[in-house]
């Protein structure tokens, strides 16, 4: 046997004896650093452990036939929200609770059984559930118990904020604090519209995912009336309370609701039809006023409230972290309730908006990558045939996606136009990446991306309020980046008033003191504006007044005030009309003298 050496000398080697091969140079660098590591490790008594990487631990899965005997557990948003969400899940058969809203001993639970260094809504909404399971234990139950007859259904994703690692806190504060094995739903992960097939215990089919958008539309639309009537309720704490009978109404009509079964005979014939069992959920959806029914009764009993809007409040809009700028306890400092005793008028945003603005992103990324496909380079020009199919394919998921905006935003509108309009518009998506783009580029993902900028602009620019309050978890890397970009936007529009505020478990007295400086200016900006529109119509506020008082509509909720541009508050807004209504009237200043307006 003959080989050539480095100088291209025959060499030969016994019969019946192979040559070792040659190692490549990787091979050698990785032999060297293995040798090395050795050496190191004796010269300094360290021992290597072997790696051990973590993986998803196995769950026990929540079937078909768990259902009549398991509780669905949920939370994260306003109690008005899953309170419906609860009747929907009643409704489709499901038994489902809420949890309450987290408290501070909830945030010390996630902190105690949880990771270091996560945001505020981690350790809320974490620690939530495990102070939930702590307490059906003190009421007598069993871990096994709790574990059979309990799971928890929320939100997963994937994205660049510490959202994206809520499952594992979840698995790793139930683990930590006795509940191991506690089953976590987590909504990206499952099987989507073909659960059915697999016998899950919660099916998300079409009229599970109907029925949620309906509790969000209807829920972000009711609590948008009560935020705005509450503000200027004659009697204190009256529309609280129609809120609680309101909210029970509909949570019993969503309950109450019956589904076409498909299983039946009828159901045989009707499903042979391909696309039947959608087209029928869409034409319920659409033809249907069963909800209707019930918000009309919800509209009129709110209309009994009794309101004055000549009292000056300062219309405060609230950004920010999505979590943050949606709950209502503990978890932003009880923000909402102390800015109303504060004597501020609460803009707060729809659900609804960060539903459109992930539709919009996603045609977003559909239009940035049309003509690529996933995994391969872009196709050559000869290859006229596959970038017709690509081109095809984008313009249908566009299409879909589209066309899911303008039905989300018709159903909206649906129920906002029972209220007489009065529950704010939703704001346009294009227009919203218009004006924060320039500041923040649209195709930053993560939390809320250009929108806290675009908000800020958007709400001040169309005079809709006096200041922006920015609500966001301590340490939240989207929020803060928004935060350092909206120095720029302030510098550029000199009157905004903006101030944004970092939540965490502690520290309400320091954040409550820099809103009332921040809503000190506002108030002064709203005393102003009222008293120079008063000024301007010639009237006093007490002949404004009367004339209110003898017209019952005008003390009424749902009396729609026409907006006046360039003027922000609604209590200027209001007197404009009114004097307006008595000049066509022929009545007459009796009192033409200028004076101080105390709010």
């Amino acid at each position: 046997m003959e080989n050539l050496n480095q100088n291209g000398v025959t060499t030969s080697a016994p019969v019946g004896i192979k040559l070792k091969k040659p190692e490549s140079k990787e091979t050698e660098i990785q032999r060297l650093l293995l040798e090395e590591r050795i050496r190191l490790e004796k010269e300094y008594g360290v021992k290597s452990k072997p790696i051990d990487h973590f993986k998803r631990p196995f769950e026990r899965m929540f079937t078909k036939d768990e259902r009549a005997n398991t509780t669905i557990l949920f939370g994260g948003l306003t109690w008005k929200h899953e309170k419906l969400i609860k009747g929907v899940l009643q409704g489709l058969g499901y038994n489902a609770s809420e949890i309450p809203v987290p408290d501070k001993r909830a945030f010390q639970l996630g902190k105690e059984y949880g990771n270091n260094g996560q945001c505020n809504p981690t350790y809320f909404t974490v620690g939530n559930l495990v102070q939930y399971l702590q307490s059906l234990e003190a009421q007598g139950l069993s871990k096994k118990e709790i574990m059979d007859n309990y799971v928890f259904f929320t939100a997963g994703a994937c994205g660049p904020c510490r959202f994206g690692m809520y499952e594992a806190e979840y698995r790793l504060a139930l683990r930590n604090s006795g509940f191991d094995g506690f089953r976590v739903l987590i909504f990206q992960q499952t099987g989507g519209l073909e659960q059915a097939e697999v016998e899950a215990g919660l099916e998300m089919n079409l009229d599970f995912f109907l029925g949620i958008i309906n509790a969000m539309n209807i829920g972000d639309i009711i609590n948008d009336v009560a935020y705005q009537i509450r503000a200027f309720e004659v009697n204190p704490g009256e529309t609280d309370k129609v809120l609680d009978e309101c909210m029970e109404m509909m949570y019993e009509r969503m309950k109450q609701k019956k589904y076409f079964n498909f299983n039946g005979l009828i159901g045989d014939i009707v499903a042979k039809v391909p696309g039947s069992s959608y087209i029928s959920r869409f034409v319920e959806q659409k033809m249907s006023d069963y909800y209707l029914e019930t918000v009309r009764e919800i509209r009129n009993k709110f209309n009994e409230v009794k309101v004055d809007r000549t009292k000056v409040k300062p219309i405060c809009k609230v950004t920010g972290e999505f979590w943050a700028q949606t709950t209502e306890g503990d978890g932003n400092f009880n923000m909402f309730p102390f800015l109303h005793r504060e004597g501020a008028q609460l803009l707060v945003e729809p659900i609804a908006t960060w539903i459109l603005y992930m539709l919009h992103q996603a045609k977003n990324m559909y239009h940035d990558r049309k003509g690529l496909k996933e995994g391969e380079e872009a196709p050559k020009a000869t290859q006229i045939l596959k970038k017709m199919k690509m081109y095809r394919d984008y313009k249908q998921t566009v299409a879909i996606l589209t066309i899911a905006e303008k039905v989300f935003e018709n159903e909206y509108n649906r129920i906002r136009k029972e209220f007489n309009n009065l529950p704010h518009a939703l704001a346009n998506q294009l227009e919203m990446q218009r004006l924060g783009h320039p500041f923040y580029n649209s195709r930053v993902e993560g939390g809320e991306g250009h929108l806290e900028i675009a908000k800020n602009i958007y709400y001040v620019n169309k005079d809709l309020c006096h200041m922006v309050l920015s609500l966001k978890p301590f340490g939240c890397m989207p929020s803060t980046q928004s935060d350092g970009v909206q120095s720029a936007v302030t510098s550029m529009f000199k009157d905004m008033i903006f101030i944004p505020i970092e939540t965490s478990g502690e520290g309400d007295i320091n954040a409550h003191s820099r809103v009332q400086m921040a809503l000190g200016e506002a108030k002064a900006k709203a005393k102003n504006e009222f008293k120079n529109t008063l000024e301007q119509t010639g009237y006093s506020l007490e002949e404004i007044k009367a004339y209110v008082e003898s017209h019952d509509e005008l003390t009424r909720p749902f009396y729609i005030v026409p907006h006046t541009k360039g003027v922000v508050g609604v209590a200027a807004n209001f007197v404009l009309h009114v004097a307006e209504r008595m000049k066509k009237e022929g009545i007459r200043p009796v009192i033409n003298v200028s004076e101080e307006v105390e709010a």
